[in-house]
């Protein structure tokens, strides 16, 4: 019997409740958060290269990358022990630190706190990335996907509002007496303390300890229970094929889409040197990023309709079919842009598909120190493919790139299409059945 059919019906109408109150809560400081996070990546690279040069720019812009990755850690840590709400609030409160540092890198024209500003500044990405997970805990399992891909898509809303906020807070934050470049980061800072704010005093029940206390009625005190670390959560992982599906579909979906993303730009000044290639560079970047995030909805409804597995197969044929355009491309740029909107479907499919299966993969106690496992490895393998990705791409160009990046995606294949045999349903997780 799965946890959700021993909760009573006036319980469940409870549940629902407060499962639509998180939902909004979480869709409302996505938003928020998401201007914040986009608009240090809007210009984070300017400011690197205006302090450190255009040399460590990349390295500088990573950071924030590999401090989301670190954070996650600590994060769910938190959140094992004393739920999403404190977990949420720290990585925020951290990004908000971040972006105060990188203030003050700008003005003192310092190299190692730009560094330490941009790692604390990824606080705010490791809030949004661990805000899809709070949105599946009380969630049914037939609407699981959907709950999770609202909370990915309101991400665009703040993708797509953010560069225009940049702008705006550079030329206010300039008036200020604040160095070019560094005002953005004051309103990112300000962003994210209002996110935690909101979920500090609105995320009430806390939905994950309200799941703990359904799958186990008889915990009096959920905040009691001992950290899980990563030795445990890996030993589960290891244990369901489906939680190890979970964690690959993500990773390698991040990993082939950011190694493609981040060299397309010097692509697209290969093939337009003579011109201002920057109006392009934003086109096919927003266009990737619509890919991303726009039909995450539709993603969600089909990987309840249609199954996990079946959605992280088909983001694997899409990544599959992405570095295929795109590699082939040439010097076409309306096929490059094609290529790169079909990277970001890619990746939205095995995030959103890989992400849902993952939460209900494992139990109750673990699943957020399970949940912060996947994150880490999806920064590092992000982080590391975009740090690989310059050196292919001078040393044997984009076509190659994308050839290596489509390798990348076989082993995802074979692990979709291995045949898993079906698990019975455990009290301690509502898992469906792994050979779905």
């Amino acid at each position: 019997m799965t946890t959700r059919q021993a909760v009573p019906p006036r319980d469940r109408t409870t549940v629902a409740a407060i499962q639509r109150r998180t939902v909004r809560l979480l869709f409302l400081t996505q938003v928020v958060g998401g201007v914040g996070v986009t608009i240090g990546v809007a210009v984070g690279a300017l400011l690197a290269t205006d302090i450190a040069g255009t040399a460590v720019s990349g390295v500088a812009q990573s950071a924030a990358v590999v401090g989301a990755a670190l954070l996650a850690v600590p994060v769910t840590r938190l959140m094992t022990g004393y739920g999403r709400r404190p977990g949420l609030v720290l990585a925020y409160l951290v990004g908000a630190v971040g972006g105060v540092l990188t203030v003050l890198a700008a003005t003192t024209r310092s190299v190692p706190l730009l560094f330490l500003g941009m790692l604390l500044f990824g606080g705010g990405s490791a809030a949004n990335l661990q805000a899809r997970y709070a949105a599946v805990d009380l969630a049914e399992p037939a609407r699981r996907g959907r709950q999770l891909s609202l909370v990915v898509w309101a991400t665009t809303l703040g993708a797509v509002a953010a560069p225009n906020f940049a702008a705006v807070a550079d030329r206010v934050t300039v008036g200020w007496g604040l160095p070019a470049l560094s005002g953005p980061f004051a309103f990112s800072a300000a962003a994210f303390v209002l996110a935690a704010g909101v979920l500090l005093l609105f995320l009430r029940p806390d939905p994950l300890l309200t799941a703990r206390r359904l799958a186990d009625p008889g915990t009096v005190d959920p905040a009691a229970r001992p950290p899980r670390g990563l030795r445990e959560a890996w030993s589960v992982v290891r244990e369901r094929p489906a939680a190890r599906l979970g964690i690959a579909a993500v990773a390698v979906g991040h990993l082939v889409m950011v190694a493609v993303m981040v060299m397309t730009p010097v692509r697209l000044h290969e093939a337009h040197h003579d011109v201002d290639v920057l109006p392009v560079v934003g086109l096919v970047l927003s266009l990737h990023i619509a890919g991303m995030y726009a039909l995450a909805p539709v993603v969600g409804w089909l990987t309840d309709r249609l199954g996990r597995r079946a959605v992280v197969l088909g983001g694997a044929g899409l990544l599959l079919a992405a570095c295929a355009v795109a590699g082939t491309a040439g010097h076409d740029t309306f096929r490059l842009t094609a290529g790169l909107v079909l990277l970001g479907l890619g990746w939205s499919a095995t995030m959103v598909a890989g992400s849902t299966l993952l939460s209900e993969s494992v139990p109750v106690p673990v699943r957020p120190t399970v949940q912060g496992l996947s994150d880490l490895i999806m920064g590092l393998a992000g982080a590391s493919a975009g740090a690989v990705s310059g050196f292919v791409m001078q040393v044997a160009g984009y076509p190659v790139l994308t050839l290596l990046a489509a390798v990348a995606v076989g082993p995802l294949v074979a692990l979709a299409l291995r045949p898993v045999p079906p698990v019975p349903y455990r009290a301690d997780s509502d898992a469906p059945d792994e050979g779905e």
